[in-house]
């Protein structure tokens, strides 16, 4: 009997043994690693998954060699930038599998390469970069971090409108303040502190404040802005939930509404983000994400359905 990913890659139209093995790859990274986006993948239809998988694959791989980085040795990071770059560009064919199954995604779906090249270039100002003084300063970074995440999305989900843009590349920035916020002691473990400087300076919070595990009432009340500032986002993104097609809106607001809890999480815990990392628990994430899975397969049969009728109508015209 052939694996469950085996049928999803046949129905995405994936033949060549190379490229399946890639894509499998890049699923194992999403089960392992982004338990929230992974459930959110299941609910699109199955010829869409194998490329949100290598979306978020890719990601993955990046952060892992940024988290990887010394001040010695940044060289792994760079070396495979160049490489992923040559390979989008039309050269040699790329080594590793995320790369590979990403660059069939990019092509498949006509994802612009700079989206691609933007993320790559804030990932490499982590070698250096370890601060923010402003908030302008951070979006910047998001914007090739975050926010060309959700416009590389965005052809998967298949926009109905132009406006989708502005409200992915938010989407795209919330979800990763929402990780910035819930990861402020992992970070710092890091060297580096994605809050803006300008925000622990207005409320009287030090590095050295942040290193002592204490959540003082200055943290909460920094942590407290920064989470109001991210919902701020989420709000202006929740539009573009109904901006997409059909069969991808319960996989986008699946997503939305667990990452966005995140927010919720942090508060329950009391803030205590500095030497845990809270999270959305897996009650709450089936309680979310079964009755969008039952909406979610309505939709695509009505989407089968008008297929078949238009097929049979272009049939009948000719």
């Amino acid at each position: 009997m052939p694996k469950v990913s085996d049928r999803i890659l046949d129905a995405a139209g994936i033949t060549d043994p190379q490229l399946r093995s890639a894509y499998e790859v890049c699923r194992k990274l999403n089960a392992d690693h982004g338990k929230t986006y992974y459930l959110a993948s299941l609910l699109l239809p199955a010829a869409k998954r194998p490329y949100v998988w290598a979306l978020y694959g890719f990601a993955r791989y990046a952060d892992e060699l940024v988290d990887s980085l010394t001040d010695a040795d940044p060289q792994a990071l760079l070396t495979w930038s160049a490489d992923v770059v040559q390979a989008l560009a039309g050269g040699p064919s790329p080594n590793d599998p995320v790369t590979l199954a990403m660059s069939d995604t990019i092509r498949r779906w006509a994802i612009p390469r700079q989206h691609v090249e933007a993320f790559l270039e804030s990932m490499q100002m982590d070698i250096t970069i370890t601060a923010y003084p402003t908030y302008r300063d951070l979006e910047q970074y998001m914007y090739g971090s975050a926010a060309v995440i959700g416009l590389q999305m965005l052809p998967i989900l298949e926009p109905q409108t132009p406006a989708a843009n502005s409200h992915a590349r938010a989407l795209g920035e919330a979800f990763q303040m929402s990780n910035f916020i819930r990861d402020v002691g992992e970070d710092l473990k890091r060297g580096r502190v994605y809050l803006p400087q300008e925000d622990l300076d207005t409320f009287g919070v030090t590095r050295e404040a942040l290193r002592t595990g204490i959540v003082t009432p200055m943290i909460r009340e920094l942590l407290a802005f920064e989470i109001e500032r991210t919902r701020a986002l989420y709000a202006f993104a929740e539009p573009g939930l109904e901006m997409v097609h059909p069969t991808s809106r319960d996989c986008l607001r699946t997503a939305f509404v667990l990452y966005r809890e995140i927010l919720d999480a942090v508060e329950r815990s009391g803030y205590q983000v500095l030497t845990q990392r809270v999270s959305v628990a897996l009650p709450r994430r089936l309680a979310v994400a079964v009755p969008a899975l039952r909406r979610a397969r309505t939709a695509q049969r009505v989407e089968r359905r008008g297929v078949s009728e238009r097929n049979r109508s272009s049939s009948k015209a000719s």
